[in-house]
């Protein structure tokens, strides 16, 4: 099956820029591993990874959230 052929979307949300801290891209948060490998997986193992990237922006969002609870360094 090709990429073309494949019914599962990729995550990609063409904000393709990797933040240094955390090793992920700020718009999808995949790894660059995750962004290399992508057209090599086979649909089952791409829904896992969307599962992933699911679990992983809501804890990422849960940061970002506590982060603006924080008190500001003057």
């Amino acid at each position: 099956m090709s990429q073309a052929d494949s019914s599962v979307a990729s995550p990609c949300t063409s904000v393709c820029r990797m933040d240094e801290a955390s090793g992920l891209c700020a718009g999808c948060l995949r790894s660059i591993d995750e962004i290399t490998v992508w057209s090599l997986l086979d649909d089952t193992e791409k829904r896992a990874l969307l599962q992933t990237l699911a679990e992983r922006r809501v804890l990422w969002l849960q940061q970002q959230a506590q982060k603006q609870k924080e008190p500001r360094a003057p």
